[in-house]
This record gives C-alpha cells, structure tokens and sequence, in this order.
C-alpha cells in the first residue's frame, strides 16, 4: 500500500490546528489505498522517508527560516535519501507572524537538491489560521493522499 509521510514541526495551537486540518483531508473516506504516518521532524528518519511514496512537511517560520526541527530532519535524510527518492511528490504548509516567504523558499530550495516533484502549491498562513486556511490544508491533505492513490 502506497503511504505519505507528513513531517512536521507543531509547537503552537496555530500549527495544531493545521496539522489536524492536513490529516483529516488525507484521511478523507473517499480517499482509499493509502497509508498515512506522521512523524515529528525531531523524531522522523531516513528510514521513514525511505518507506513512504509522498511527503507533506509542515514548519513554522522562523527568522525568516524553516524550522530548526524541520531542517534537522532535512540534514539527517538529504544524503541517505538523495537518489532513493528522486522524482516522489511533496506538498507543504508554512506558518508565520507575517511572512513565511524565506521559509517557503529554503523548503523549496532542498526538495529541488532531492529531486523531489511539487504537486500542490505550498499553504502559506500568517496569524491565526482561518477558514480559508484550514480548508486549503485539508485540501493539500487530501492532494497528497490522492496522488498516492493505486
């Protein structure tokens, strides 16, 4: 059975909120034949990446940065994972005080380095996510989870 992996990073009741928005959309009943595992990215490994056919990353953003955990989970999988996993999809979602464009872009930046294939645009949410913004990460929830599909 084909499985995405989410890895995220979720210190706040902002990023929670996300993270249950992105599982229940990749959870959607309609949604048959794949596998979902979520792993923080403290404790997420090559191994992990490795196992699963997609991926959806979820970061605060930080100084204008990905997370310190997000990126500790890049340093950890990039070589281990670099031609295993070329040409795998991947969406992600971002949250920020007010801008998250640098860490959009870092995430952006190693995903190419991997080889990894975009198949949804990245959720950029800045303050308290809304509607509009939990419904776009249950959409890419549910994005990711469908393309794995058999």
């Amino acid at each position: 059975m084909p499985s995405l992996l989410i890895v995220h990073h979720t210190p706040s009741p902002n990023l929670q909120a996300l993270l249950e928005a992105v599982l229940a959309g990749a959870g959607d009943p309609e949604i048959e034949g794949v596998d979902v595992v979520r792993r923080p990215a403290l404790t997420a490994t090559a191994s992990d990446v490795l196992a699963a056919d997609g991926y959806l990353l979820g970061t605060t953003a930080n100084l204008g940065y990905m997370s310190g955990a997000l990126k500790h989970f890049f340093d950890q999988v990039y070589y281990p994972c670099l031609d295993a996993t070329r040409g795998r999809p991947f969406g992600c979602y971002v949250h920020g005080g007010d801008d998250v464009t640098g860490a959009v872009r870092s995430i952006g930046t190693i995903t190419t380095g991997l080889g990894w294939t975009r198949v949804a645009e990245p959720v950029e949410v800045t303050g308290t996510p809304g509607r509009e913004a939990l419904a776009a990460c249950r959409e890419l929830g549910g994005t990711l989870a469908a393309h794995l599909m058999p």
